[in-house]
């Protein structure tokens, strides 16, 4: 995607709303809170990119996909239907997107990490997850969940049973990061920014832009180059922001209406 951003519009980016987690009325919350950020920056905005884990599970049956978060699809139909351009990316908890938010919402999904060049600035943007050293544990999974065969093996469970399981391991698997995401990890065991900088090393990017990490990070790379990591919307609360020069990091505090 090649753009050139008119005046006083700006290109929004946020993600890790993981919605449905830990329960129906937190996550409906921060639905709520989610939808009225989208609402607030509207006439201002030249695009949308929700960059993974919109959803703490997301699994497209034939005919059926997770019910509830009806205010965060109406308000993205809305937007998209007015004309803005919105971009989703599908994280570690989503990857199971299949055509849904295609055809429903005329919303772009994007698997794996893209690269975009806007004002002459030049972006790659993803999710964030299996990139870098380590972890190899959730890549070695990451390879069997989307597998084709597995995926239709899960499709044969009902989803009351496939829902329930996939709701369980999350909430294992957070219990097993503990509080490994509420800090800065140092410049060596960041994961995404020892990836950031081995790509430099072949392909120049003004920005990197990712999610999955639940920490805001702002960190400048060698080459003048910038690693943001929008941290999340279950703490932090924050987004990014390029109005066409550069890219800030911030955090919504509009007075909860709610």
């Amino acid at each position: 995607m090649i753009l050139e951003i008119n005046k006083n519009k700006k290109i929004y980016f946020l993600s890790d709303f993981h919605l449905g987690a830990p329960n129906h009325e937190s996550s409906l919350i921060r639905e709520k809170k989610v939808v009225q950020f989208l609402e607030s920056v509207k006439s201002t905005a030249a695009a949308f990119f929700i960059v993974g884990d919109i959803f703490d599970f997301w699994f497209e049956y034939k005919k059926a996909v997770p019910k509830g978060f009806t205010r965060l699809l109406g308000k993205l139909a809305e937007l998209s239907d007015s004309g803005i351009p919105i971009i989703v990316f599908t994280g570690n908890h989503d990857l199971w997107m299949d055509g849904y938010f295609e055809r429903e919402l005329n919303i772009k999904v994007y698997h794996e990490p893209q690269q975009f060049l806007w004002n002459n600035k030049k972006f790659l943007i993803g999710h964030g997850d299996g990139l870098g050293p380590g972890d190899h544990g959730y890549k070695f999974l990451k390879k069997i969940f989307t597998n084709p065969v597995c995926k239709t093996l899960f499709r044969l469970l009902h989803p009351d049973l496939g829902i329930g399981l996939a709701n369980y391991f999350s909430r294992k698997s957070k219990e097993k990061t503990g509080t490994s995401d509420d800090h800065f990890l140092g410049e060596e065991n960041e994961w995404l920014i020892v990836y950031c900088k081995t790509v430099l090393k072949e392909s120049y990017y003004d920005y990197f832009i990712f999610g999955h990490r639940h920490y805001p990070i702002d960190f400048s790379l060698p080459q003048n180059s910038r690693y943001i990591n929008l941290g999340d919307w279950i703490k932090s609360f924050t987004y990014a922001e390029f109005d066409g020069e550069d890219v800030q990091l911030k955090k919504f505090e509009l007075p909860n209406s709610l």
